[in-house]
């Protein structure tokens, strides 16, 4: 029976969840037979992760009743019933914690004095599985480590958390608890080495540790430690060896962020009290996000080509991931269901959105059109694999955090870890499904009929096969300098919204913003001298559907992207690949010349 506790506890998300959930509730609802099984089911488990943290017998059983009275306490201020194991957690560790802030030190205790976990053949099962020598050199290199080093590497061995979960338990961002699982593991294999042992010996500690301390046998033959649970992606390995020397820098409009300003930090060293992860944000609008001046949590920006180019984003909060704009696809969280949809995210004030990488210039343009500054610190590194981390828990308390990697896409930080029975919805069409499509132009300009092609990649990775190209002819004349300024480029990470309005602002040309829910169109008005361009976006498509001039000249151009592309002609070839335009060649001015010039 109590290996059966044991594993329906620590496997909850794996198996039982759904179970495991409405006994929670139930239990919130006032069910005193709910809540006694509750507690029936958690405390072997419960004890287990209390004890890997203390060492201790006495203070594990004291901290078991605290933690349980305060679950029998607080549960109904529970808000997602299966949320309930990270909170737990989260109060039983504030416990630990708060025991060793009131003793003023931390309590190194030798392995010896495990419990006794039943009778005597069921501890000499255990001697036989495990070597005295190798016990004696993993209890004494456990048992120095810090508590919340022996917190993160139970959480994620142990209890088989994902970061954004171990996060919740530490009271730390999702990245902090990566870095922390970092220092922690530097921390034992220190100790190992000390001892005797190479860094090879890691997995086979944290295995030998979590066999010691499993509750029978047959647990402890079932525990082990893989490769993949102790990877945390090169980004917090690279921060996490340097003893803590982590780019932090408070957000201003005004300074600058650079190597130099490296500033030692013990920020996911430090414990928090006991508080409820803070509610998810919902958004309210397919791919809309919070406004930045509202902005919780971390907005992670990777530039895999440096700044100017391509921007992978996602945002994570207490809750776990919120949404993840990598180089495959768009996904989106709401309410524990995960949705692939078409657009990039967009914020929903219809505000411009900006990135860490943006000069003085065009931030100070943006804030003169939209009447507002956004607090962003302008990141002036344009190294290649450049990822920015822009952190917030509050109002007032932002940071940055910075390093440069190529291959950030790869690591596994930088990838969805949402629980795997998490259910997921395409939403996406078939356009947007292939990743790349082709597209048509027709239209006047002043009487003279407009015509065009060209193909665009809506993701980052089909744009190195399907690379962009875009070919103009006005009356009969070939417009060989059209290029993507001013028109879609989803593949280099942002809305068309925020792309036509930060092409605008590059030539310092104003603008404003008009969105009809209703249907779903957003207009961009731009105000050149002597006259007027005004966009049509689909927002859900993520393209522009229209162009119309007004002024010294007139006329419209209209855009008709193909979802099916098994029947087209010999039309759309691609150009030699050496005649692509370079992005940055006129800017967004080859439009003006369009109409001026036709």
């Amino acid at each position: 029976m109590q290996t059966v506790v044991f594993l329906v506890v620590h496997k909850f998300y794996m198996g039982n969840k759904g179970n495991y959930i409405q006994l929670v509730k139930q239990a919130q609802s006032g069910d005193e037979e709910s809540m006694n099984r509750l507690a029936e089911v958690v405390r072997e488990p419960l004890c287990i992760y209390v004890h890997r943290l203390t060492l201790d017998d006495a203070l594990t059983q004291d901290i078991l009743q605290e933690t349980l009275l305060e679950m029998f306490k607080f549960l109904d201020k529970l808000e997602k019933a299966n949320r309930f194991w990270p909170w737990l957690l989260r109060i039983a560790t504030n416990n630990v914690n708060d025991h060793y802030k009131r003793e003023g030190r931390r309590r190194r205790a030798s392995m010896s004095k495990m419990p006794e976990k039943g009778p005597k053949e069921k501890q000499e099962a255990l001697e036989n599985l495990i070597g005295q020598e190798l016990k004696q050199v993993v209890s004494e290199s456990m048992s120095v480590l810090k508590p919340q080093h022996r917190a993160v590497l139970t959480l994620r061995c142990y209890e088989e958390l994902a970061y954004s979960e171990i996060s919740e338990v530490l009271g730390c961002s999702t990245f902090g608890a990566r870095m922390l699982f970092v220092r922690a593991k530097k921390s034992l294999v220190k100790q190992l080495s000390r001892r005797g042992f190479g860094k090879g010996s890691l997995l086979l500690a944290l295995a030998l540790f979590g066999k010691m301390s499993a509750p029978s046998e047959a647990a402890a033959a079932g525990v082990s430690v893989t490769a993949a649970t102790t990877k945390v992606g090169l980004a917090a390995g690279l921060l996490g060896v340097v003893g803590g020397k982590v780019l932090v820098v408070s957000l201003t409009t005004a300074s600058v962020l650079t190597v130099g300003a490296i500033v030692a930090t013990s920020g996911p060293e430090k414990t928090a009290a006991v508080t409820r992860p803070n509610k998810a944000v919902e958004l309210p609008v397919a791919g809309q996000a919070e406004s930045m001046s509202r902005m919780s949590g971390e907005y992670w920006y990777f530039f895999p080509e440096g700044a100017g180019g391509a921007v992978m984003m996602q945002q994570i909060t207490q809750t776990g991931r919120q949404w993840l704009q990598d180089e495959y696809a768009n996904y989106y969280n709401q309410k524990d269901n995960i949705s692939m949809r078409n657009c990039r995210i967009w914020h929903n004030d219809l505000s411009v959105w900006r990135l860490p990488t943006d000069g003085p210039e065009l931030t100070a343009f943006l804030s003169r059109v939209e009447g507002r500054s956004v607090e962003m610190e302008y990141v002036g590194d344009k190294s290649i694999g450049l990822l920015v981390i822009a952190s917030s828990k509050e109002a007032g308390e932002r940071n940055f955090w910075m390093t440069r990697h190529y291959n950030v896409m790869d690591e596994d930080y930088f990838q969805s870890d949402w629980p795997k029975d998490t259910p997921t919805i395409d939403n996406r069409d078939q356009m947007h499904k292939r990743g790349w499509t082709y597209f048509k132009i027709t239209g006047r300009i002043n009487g003279k009929e407009v015509r065009g092609r060209g193909r665009m990649p809506f993701v980052y990775a089909a744009g190195r096969r399907h690379w962009p190209w875009v070919k103009l002819m006005v009356g009969g004349n070939v417009i060989n300098q059209a290029c993507f300024a001013g028109l879609s480029r989803p593949w280099m990470g942002l809305h068309t919204i925020d792309t036509v309005r930060r092409d605008a602002a590059e030539k310092q040309i104003s603008f404003e913003t008009r969105y009809d829910k209703s249907s779903g169109k957003a207009q961009v008005v731009l105000k050149p001298k002597n006259g007027q361009i005004v966009y049509t976006i689909d927002m859900e498509k993520d393209v522009v559907e229209s162009i119309t001039f007004s002024g010294d000249t007139g006329g419209q151009i209209k855009f008709d992207y193909l979802q099916d592309i098994d029947s087209i002609g010999g039309e759309f070839a691609e150009p030699r690949r050496e005649t692509r335009l370079i992005e940055k060649s006129k800017g967004i001015s080859w439009l003006l010349e369009l109409v001026r010039n036709d």
